[in-house]
């Protein structure tokens, strides 16, 4: 099976065209901000395309934009570029994160570094994000060649944003001005594009020929410019959908802080609220709940959201939960959904009643995709410490089972995996994680392996 394949959700799409698909089309919230990120390989124009966007939708103001000036020309990159090393050797390094809003929607956007050393970075933002741009610099390929050969963090960077079930991809080809046929580059380019998309298992919702630079098609359409009759990359933006939440998972709450109660004279509940941020499903007063991983049963007593006001908090949003009684609750355990208590056996005899199964069922074996960042290479019966939630635990790599050739997308026995490959591993933990497979909970099914001795992020894990 194809590590790439049945892991994101198919949602509606948008063709090369531009046209999109209403028959799937999932509903658009707009009152939410759309994160989203762009990246794509390093010098693809990332940091200029969101400058333009910043400028064009006036989102910055005057005397921040006189201040990024190099020659009496506007530097539209230094507007997200903000550490002295990005700007001393033009890259980004960091995540840069910027706000602006235009009428139809507001928007969080994420500058993700396109080097291969800041993959992590990337890692990171995409996370996160509710859909993702990818840039392709048109004058780094081959475009006079009907089938291009796409840069290999092109690749790479699409199939992280597939594995991490980002909502939406649009392909964004840059610097077309600066080819000699714009039209028959962006026809060789998104051909190429869709040829790997489709190969990949990858949903693309719309393929975009852009000038960052010169800002044609990126906020105002430039008609039949390249041949392309569609929505500029902003409109296109205005449209996609939010990442909907796991409402309708049962209950998984990771505890990340402990309350203590001040001064009160109620017994009639517990003492203490926990909180955190639900990972799937709704907290809701009289609900019952499982403690991981002491296994006590409680029943919540009250929920409050981030404003300490009661009611109930769904999947997404943080929260503080009350419980009935007192247990023996701290950071990293979880409050967990349970499943009706069996009365009896077949012979209602009162005895020997079958323990009920958790809808988030401990595991210790875990088969995983894993997107290895560190710069020494994985290997079998190597132990790193891995965190689920606010749970740590160690890990021990049992067995690299394949990796993923990025140009071919073909599985491949490999005896390790080298920095920024994608592989299928097995990882053998010294305790059980209530966990389940990426494709079915964000939350529950992502984890990130830290290296024991330089404490850096090592790799991002999800769930088979």
């Amino acid at each position: 099976m194809n590590a790439t394949q049945n892991i994101a959700d198919r949602a509606y799409s948008i063709s090369a065209s531009g046209q999109k698909d209403h028959k799937s089309e999932a509903p658009t919230n707009h009152d939410a901000a759309l994160r989203f990120i762009t990246c794509g390989s390093v010098d693809d124009g990332k940091s200029t395309l969101i400058g333009r966007l910043l400028v064009d939708a006036k989102a910055v103001l005057q005397d921040h934009l006189a201040g990024v000036q190099r020659q009496g020309e506007t530097d539209l990159a230094l507007l997200t570029d903000g550490l002295s090393a990005e700007r001393e050797q033009g890259i980004t390094i960091d995540v840069a994160y910027r706000y602006f809003a235009t009428e139809a929607r507001k928007f969080i956007i994420g500058d993700a570094p396109g080097h291969e050393q800041y993959t992590r970075n990337m890692v990171t933002a995409a996370s996160s994000a509710d859909a993702a741009v990818v840039l392709v610099d048109a004058t780094k390929l081959d475009w006079q060649n009907p089938v291009p050969t796409l840069l290999p963090q092109t690749r790479r960077h699409s199939l992280l944003v597939h594995l991490l079930r980002v909502p939406s991809l649009v392909f964004a080809v840059n610097k077309l001005d600066a080819v000699a046929d714009p039209a028959l580059a962006f026809a060789h380019i998104s051909a190429a594009l869709a040829a790997f998309a489709q190969e990949a298992g990858i949903t693309v919702r719309a393929t975009v020929p852009v000038s960052a630079l010169k800002g044609w098609n990126v906020v105002d359409g430039r008609a039949g410019w390249c041949d392309y009759i569609g929505p500029s990359l902003l409109h296109i933006l205005e449209q996609l959908p939010n990442t909907a939440p796991d409402n309708d998972l049962p209950l998984a709450f990771p505890v990340q802080w402990v309350e203590k109660f001040s001064g009160s004279a109620d017994t009639t509940q517990g003492r203490r609220v926990f909180w955190g941020r639900i990972a799937a499903g709704l907290a809701q007063p009289g609900s019952e709940v499982q403690v991981f991983p002491s296994g006590q049963r409680a029943r919540v007593a009250q929920v409050l959201d981030r404003t300490r006001q009661p009611g109930e908090v769904a999947a997404g949003h943080s929260a503080g939960i009350v419980l009935d009684r007192e247990i023996d609750i701290s950071r990293g355990d979880w409050l967990l959904a349970t499943t009706p208590q069996v009365q009896g056996n077949e012979q209602g005899d009162g005895f020997d009643a079958p323990e009920p199964a958790s809808p988030w069922p401990a595991q210790t074996l875990l088969s995983c995709t894993v997107a290895w960042l560190d710069e020494q290479p994985l290997v079998a019966g190597r132990v790193y410490q891995l965190l689920h939630g606010h749970r740590w635990v160690k890990a021990r790599v049992q067995r690299i089972v394949h990796g993923l050739d990025i140009h071919t997308l073909a599985e491949h026995p490999a005896s390790e995996l080298a920095p920024n490959a994608i592989g299928h591993v097995l990882l053998q933990l010294q305790s059980p994680l209530p966990v389940a497979p990426y494709v079915r909970s964000r939350q529950l099914g992502a984890m990130i392996l830290v290296d024991t001795a330089s404490n850096r992020t090592a790799g991002a894990v999800l769930l088979r």
